[in-house]
């Protein structure tokens, strides 16, 4: 008896030993990782979105190496240095402009010299808001300083808004030149990326399904960013610099606003018609140049439905509400280049679930399906 309980009490320290060690090694384990997070957390954005440029990119990348007869080096430099030129100097002059129209706005609301064009008579017959918005427009066009002063501590929310998002704007851009520059060295040892990626999805998922959540992962990543983010910016930087040619104001801030509709799936005619209509309302142009400006404005903005055959050979498996959820949540959280690591990471979150709700579901129909064997001989 005395035998027995001294075995039953060996192994209860046994056991409360190795709980106590595989709880002490957990502990320490998590600790380790909270303190790497920490120390990663100022970089996790930036290599994000290195990582998703670079799963873009990175058959143009193999493309340029074999030319260059397979120096991975050579091709992610000569790569990263034309994407700098190519991205870099439109965007600069959009911002330029941005920046111009936000200060000649301010400066003009400083020296009351902003002019307000008196409302016309059919505004004040509009459903709902049009008695209220001419009245408005109307105390605009005869006291515009007067409506200033009333409204300066709402204005200063809104300049204060208005300059936080030009900031943001600009930081991004640096963040996304910084970004690139980490892809091309991610691109630059991109097989070695390779195997590793499949490694921890194997790990994670098993050797059963790793490799084909793997290639899931990548294919969802090329067709978000190349279909709908690719397309919108390009997009944008095309319609901004239309623009500047016609000589349209505020160009850098529609350029942001055709961005952001682009990434919700939204057409840039919205932007281009206005702009469109406000050329031919002015007054200050010729009949010859208002119509090569509304030629050149109206292709802009159906530039989309070229680019997306082009740059991707089918439309994106997650459903635009999704990407737009992505978007917007992203720029919530983490500005203009949130919003494109956004929309990433949730239409890759929604591929991957479905795929592994679809798995499970032909895993039941197939055993549903399964004959069963015959039923045994019932006993004399």
């Amino acid at each position: 008896m005395d035998t027995k309980l001294e075995s039953e009490a060996a192994v209860e320290s046994r056991l409360t030993a190795s709980f106590l060690e595989a709880l002490i090694r957990a502990g320490l384990l998590l600790a380790l990782v909270m303190i790497c997070y920490k120390v990663f957390s100022p970089f996790l954005v930036l290599m994000v979105w290195a990582l998703i440029l670079a799963v873009t990119l990175y058959p143009l990348h193999q493309s340029i190496a074999r030319k260059m007869g397979g120096r991975q080096g050579l091709a992610a430099t000569t790569l990263v240095l034309i994407g700098l030129i190519l991205i870099v100097t439109p965007c600069a002059v959009l911002m330029n402009s941005l920046g111009d129209s936000v200060r000649g706005l301010v400066e003009n609301v400083q020296s009351n010299s902003v002019e307000i064009p008196p409302p016309r008579e059919s505004v004040a017959k509009w459903p709902v808001i049009g008695p209220k918005v001419h009245a408005a427009w109307t105390q605009a066009h005869n006291d515009f300083p007067g409506l200033v002063k009333s409204l300066q501590p709402k204005i200063g929310d809104l300049a204060k808004t208005a300059l936080g998002f030009v900031a943001a704007i600009g930081g991004g851009l640096l963040m996304f030149l910084a970004s690139f520059i980490v892809a091309g060295i991610i691109m630059a040892f991109g097989r070695s990326g390779e195997a590793g990626c499949l490694a921890i999805f194997n790990r994670i998922i098993g050797p059963e399904h790793g490799g084909e959540f793997a290639r899931l992962s990548t294919a969802t990543i090329r067709a978000v960013a190349q279909g709908v983010i690719g397309v919108a910016f390009i997009q944008a930087i095309i319609i901004g610099i239309c623009l500047l040619i016609c000589g349209v104001p505020w160009a850098g801030v529609l350029s942001a606003i055709v961005l952001v509709l682009g990434i919700a799936q939204v057409p840039a005619v919205i932007v281009t018609l206005p702009a469109i209509i406000y050329i031919w309302s002015s007054g200050t142009y010729g009949t010859g140049a208002a119509v090569a400006y509304s030629v050149l404005l109206f292709v802009a903005g159906m530039a989309d439905n070229v680019l997306k055959p082009l740059m991707l050979g089918r439309g994106v498996d997650a459903p635009m509400p999704i990407i737009l959820l992505g978007a917007l949540g992203g720029m919530a959280t983490g500005g203009i280049l949130g919003m494109f690591v956004g929309a990433t990471l949730l239409a890759l979150g929604y591929q991957i679930f479905m795929s592994w709700v679809s798995n499970n579901s032909n895993k039941e129909s197939v055993a549903a399906s399964t004959p069963r064997g015959p039923a045994p001989a019932a006993g004399p």
